[in-house]
């Protein structure tokens, strides 16, 4: 039986074409949320994972022997998600790296983006660059693939470029439009994944990969104004800072500002290809970005008219809130979670009381009140030292009979400096606003409180280790 190839975000843009491209070679398993599970007719298998949840991943990679990552959680994933985008991409990173251990996976393939040599890099970059870290933290040998701006269909980037030309004749240019990159095209980003896989020479390597051209995004907007037969005036406009830059293109393009934004500020960075950690495959020859974009709109324009699709059903009633702490030196994620319930009804004292018996369930209740407002099983099964897991399985404020079971867990990052703290799939039982302008305010409020003790006592641990090794000089 041929090794199986396990493709994450495989029903995007870039997941799609790469399934469609290796399924005749090799055998591959596509991961997503919403694709029906079972074998296609192409002999893909598909294989239906939420990667927030640990088990699900487990379930989903097992068997593999390499794993193509192409996760980004740039995009909502829940009704309510209370989170910064870094820190769920970094939960769903750890999750993998996890399960890819466990699972005795060879290597990992992770298409990042490039990172410019400066200190001040875009949260974006930042977060790229720590996924890439998180997948290698437990010991399977990361390829990783840095890529600027992917000339192809249904990209993030590129579709605002050419709204953006097709729309505006007259269009303002701030400064980072004169910011160097270098496009790659979509076909050659598929056959240096292709090149990785199995390569045991580029194993826990990370390399650069581009098109043939830098250029500056202003020159990318003039030779698409070429491509798209337009004659296009560009002004320059100085003062036009990222922020503003980030509202004008997200009116003009009709994009989410969620989207636009770290990509936006992403463009101050030069994101020029190292030569130094240039990956080119033998024989490969690179697609210009002019012929690139030129085969993206040919294909649009050659694929068959989209019939517009049915009205989506609203998401479930559900919440996701991923926060990132401070951990203290040498804590585990059993003291983080026995600290929050310690905590817990000191700070909302003397409303709130907290409970633990035998068994660590915790029962949240109001002092004057016997019925509980939630309930929390706790997982011995599931938890370890960096990861302490709760059921949400009763209580007022929750509806804990629902196909998938909400939960809070506590989670120590590799390197013990930070944790995750997240619930998922929490279904709220008060009416969905009043639980917005309520319950989910309350929660905020609690962890950024519960953030801020944790760095003070990460504060305190600081001096008194300064203090310890502080050796006194004479006369002192």
């Amino acid at each position: 039986m041929q090794p199986l190839t396990v493709i994450t975000g495989a029903s995007g843009y870039i997941g799609g074409a790469l399934v469609e491209r290796l399924s005749p070679r090799m055998r591959v398993a596509g991961l997503s949320r919403s694709h029906a599970p079972g074998m296609d007719a192409h002999g893909v298998e598909w294989r239906k994972a939420d990667l927030f949840s640990l088990a699900q991943t487990r379930a989903a990679l097992a068997g593999a022997r390499y794993i193509i990552y192409l996760v980004h959680s740039m995009q909502p994933s829940a009704r309510l998600t209370q989170a910064r985008f870094e820190d769920l991409d970094l939960l769903m990173a750890d999750n993998v790296a996890r399960a890819a251990r466990e699972a005795g996976a060879e290597q990992i393939i992770f298409l990042g983006g490039l990172v410019p040599e400066t200190s001040g890099l875009s949260r974006h970059l930042r977060s790229r660059l720590e996924v890439e870290r998180a997948l290698s933290a437990y010991g399977v040998p990361v390829t990783a693939l840095r890529a600027a701006l992917v000339v192809g269909p249904h990209a993030s980037s590129l579709p605002i470029l050419v709204r953006l030309v097709r729309r505006l004749p007259v269009m303002l240019t701030p400064r980072w439009t004169r910011t160097l990159t270098q496009p790659i095209a979509l076909e050659d980003v598929l056959a240096l994944i292709e090149y990785s896989i199995g390569n045991r020479a580029l194993y826990g390597q990370h390399y650069d990969i581009g098109g043939p051209e830098v250029l500056t995004y202003r020159e990318m907007m003039l030779q698409t104004a070429q491509v798209l037969g337009l004659k296009r005036t560009l002004l320059d406009v100085p003062l036009l800072t990222p922020r503003l830059s980030s509202a004008w293109v997200t009116l003009v393009s009709r994009t989410p500002s969620a989207l636009v934004r770290p990509l936006v500020e992403s463009l101050a960075h030069p994101m020029v290809v190292s030569q130094e950690h240039r990956l080119v495959a033998p024989g490969q020859r690179l697609i210009p970005f002019p012929e690139a974009l030129g085969q993206v709109l040919k294909q649009a324009e050659d694929s068959p008219a989209r019939k517009k699709p049915p009205a989506r059903r609203r998401p479930p009633r559900t919440v996701r809130s991923v926060q990132r702490l401070y951990l203290p030196p040498d804590k585990d994620a059993l003291w983080l979670s026995d600290e929050y319930r310690g905590w817990l009804p000191r700070f909302m004292r003397p409303f709130l009381r907290v409970e633990r018996d035998v068994q660590r369930t915790l029962t949240f209740s109001l002092r004057w009140l016997r019925q509980p407002l939630l309930v929390l099983s706790y997982s011995e099964d599931l938890s370890t030292a960096d990861r302490v897991l709760y059921y949400i399985t009763g209580g007022a404020l929750a509806r804990s009979q629902q196909p998938v079971r909400g939960r809070l867990e506590f989670r120590v990052m590799p390197g013990g400096r930070h944790a995750l703290t997240a619930i998922h799939d929490f279904e709220p039982r008060l009416p969905w606003r009043l639980y917005t302008q309520t319950q989910a305010r309350v929660h905020m409020f609690v962890m950024n409180a519960f953030g801020r003790h944790l760095r003070r006592q990460v504060r305190s641990a600081q001096n008194g280790h300064d203090a310890h090794h502080h050796q006194p000089g004479p006369g002192e």
